[in-house]
């Protein structure tokens, strides 16, 4: 049965950057205003001078770091060697997806949506396969740290197989992220306002309180952030308990990294989820009608949503650099690119030797050992 089709009934939060419809297409606004329309030229003039150059940034920055991790993983160690090596090779391709995406949703903030409504799906959907399967790896390698540090005897026992069942992992993630995003293809289109202001924006069916929305927010809300928050916070509490009662000297140093990577998973992805929390629940009940209000909440999310980006530029440092072995494999690039152009050509790095880990001697945990 074909079922009409209804905007978004407040503010967009979604991370795809768009912008719905007028608000007087939602909502019926408060009786002292006259015009029954909520002006959003200056949300739109915000968003237009804010979000593009912020993105290139983002973009630049990302690229760069994700790019890095990549070469090093295919060239200067030329094999993926642990469970962990894997993760984060496919976080770092998921990342650099994501990026690409951004130069799309910059142009957006200046004039609108001018690629057409098969773009606009296509790119919403694949920057939320992205999304999905960045926080699912994220949760994959919390996961894997578990095993390492606090089951040590198993992830011993089992190295080989780990490293078979991490590329296993890694196709599920990616399988069920695209699942996730199939209510991009479904909803995703370009709308165009009074104003004649075109944008790539969610459409939802039209059905009694909104199940649709509230569904599709749900699930990006639970599979996109609580889930990998509970995992996260779990496995790296039970790692702290027992690094406190392992007699490390650098076991201060290792507990330092957990507490800056899930402090920053929670300060770029909290904000965002909780204004998706606002939007679910007006979906299913509205009591935000004041303009005033919606549009603070709109100024809101963009920025919520801007700092949820930046997650795909740290990652790389929060993940990767911090290693002892990565710094070791940075300054042994630069010093033999260095050394070969000093010589007029460049040398080929050899692969680098194996170091144990000084939390394990699975070398599964190289963000830990700093």
């Amino acid at each position: 049965m074909d079922e009409a089709f209804t905007s978004t009934t407040t503010t967009d939060f979604d991370y795809s950057g768009t912008d719905v419809s007028d608000y007087t297409d939602d909502y019926d606004t408060d009786p002292t205003q006259s015009s029954g329309i909520c002006d959003r030229s200056w949300v739109r003039l915000f968003r237009g001078q804010y979000e593009p150059p912020l993105f290139w940034i983002i973009f630049i920055l990302g690229a760069l770091g994700n790019l890095l991790v990549v070469w090093i993983y295919t060239t200067v160690r030329n094999r993926l060697k642990t469970m962990t090596d894997v993760y984060l090779l496919n976080l770092a391709v998921a990342d650099l997806l994501f990026l690409c995406m951004l130069p799309f949703w910059a142009v957006d903030a200046i004039k609108g949506w001018d690629f057409g409504p098969h773009v606009c799906r296509m790119v919403s959907a694949v920057y939320k396969i992205n999304i999905f399967s960045s926080m699912f790896l994220l949760t994959c390698i919390s996961i894997d740290r578990y095993i390492a540090i606090v089951q040590v005897t198993k992830a011993q026992n089992f190295k080989k197989k780990r490293l078979f069942y991490s590329k296993l992992a890694c196709l599920f993630v990616w399988f069920v992220a695209a699942l996730l995003a199939l209510p991009e293809f479904i909803f995703a289109q370009v709308k165009t306002d009074r104003h004649g202001y075109s944008s790539c924006t969610m459409v939802y069916w039209s059905n009694i309180n909104n199940r649709t929305k509230i569904l599709v927010l749900s699930l990006q809300i639970c599979m996109g952030f609580f889930v990998p928050l509970l995992v996260m916070v779990f496995c790296y509490s039970v790692i702290i308990h027992t690094l406190l009662q392992a007699r490390s000297f650098e076991k201060h140093k290792a507990l330092r990294v957990i507490f800056v990577v899930v402090f920053v998973f929670i300060l770029s992805q909290l904000p965002h989820n909780s204004l998706l929390i606002v939007e679910a629940t007006q979906a299913a009940n509205t009591t935000i009608t004041d303009c005033t209000t919606v549009t603070h909440f709109d100024i809101a999310g963009q920025i919520a949503k801007s700092l949820a980006y930046t997650h795909a530029c740290l990652n790389p440092f929060l993940y990767v650099f911090i290693g002892v072995r990565f710094r070791e494999d940075l300054l042994r690039m630069m010093k033999m690119c260095v050394g070969g152009v000093s010589k007029g050509g460049l040398i080929k790095l050899q692969p680098v030797p194996k170091r144990p880990s000084v939390m394990s001697d699975t070398e599964t945990t190289p963000a830990l050992s700093i």
